[in-house]
């Protein structure tokens, strides 16, 4: 994907539905003998930006790394751009996400999912693991830097002097280095002080997607209302329909 600054306003006319970049069909999922996602279906289009709101523990991360491949068995269809990726983790967790992350997924984690020791510039070189993408490693980096301005001047910093939202504008950096056309971006702002979440989410914004989608989990429902073209609440396990985010976040509150 060839990141770039939108200049896209909140309360645009909402864009057309386009080609299919995902397709969940009755995905169930869990780690050993638990389930956390329950016949779960979700549709998302090249050039959306989603929400997925609900409290911590209800199947928002699970349903992140169902996708990616990442938990221990799951069952149901997961198309992304049209390959079928989903399917039994019999032989562990893991075993097929590098044919996932080649079908076009990029997993954002939440977190501080970094190597304390790297750079700022050495983090987002990483995140262009493709022969193409690292050719345009220059252009990518210039990019990332339009998002995360702060980052201009922290690029032979080793990440671990950096502050929280530092760190966060680096792990997020480096997965919009990628060609991805699925980005799963989960909870961006979690830790976060007020101003500096609201930052992060205001450079989720500032992406322009093209041909690729975006998916938020994020608890911090305030963040993504009026902002994302879809909300989506989540409650044990199960999205619980498309509503504004105050609406959502009543719905899976009285779930």
């Amino acid at each position: 994907m060839n990141i770039s600054v939108s200049n896209h306003l909140p309360g645009a006319p909402a864009r057309q539905p386009q080609r299919e970049v995902l397709n969940v069909k009755g995905l169930s999922a869990g780690y050993g003998p638990v389930r956390v996602i329950h016949d779960l279906d979700l549709v998302v289009h090249c050039g959306e930006r989603i929400g997925i709101v609900g409290l911590n523990g209800h199947g928002k991360s699970t349903l992140f790394y169902a996708i990616a491949g990442l938990t221990g068995w799951q069952r149901g269809s997961i198309k992304l751009n049209g390959r079928e990726v989903g399917r039994t983790r019999s032989q562990g967790p893991g075993r097929y996400t590098h044919e996932i992350v080649r079908a076009g997924l990029a997993l954002i984690p939440q977190g501080d999912e970094i190597f304390h020791g790297l750079t700022v510039e050495e983090h987002l070189d990483s995140g262009a693991y493709t022969a193409a993408a690292w050719r345009d490693r220059a252009a990518r980096k210039l990019r990332i830097l339009e998002i995360f301005p702060p980052l201009r001047k922290l690029m032979g910093v080793p990440v671990g002097r950096l502050s929280g939202g530092e760190r966060r504008m680096v792990s997020i950096g480096r997965g919009l280095m990628t060609d991805a056309s699925l980005f799963l971006v989960d909870e961006p702002s979690l830790g976060l002080a007020p101003k500096i979440g609201k930052s992060v989410i205001n450079a989720l914004m500032a992406v322009k997607l093209g041909n690729a989608a975006m998916i938020i989990a994020e608890q911090n429902v305030a963040l993504l209302e009026g902002r994302v073209d879809r909300v989506i609440g989540m409650h044990v396990g199960k999205l619980k329909g498309e509503a504004s985010a105050a609406l959502a976040l009543n719905v899976y509150r009285k779930a």
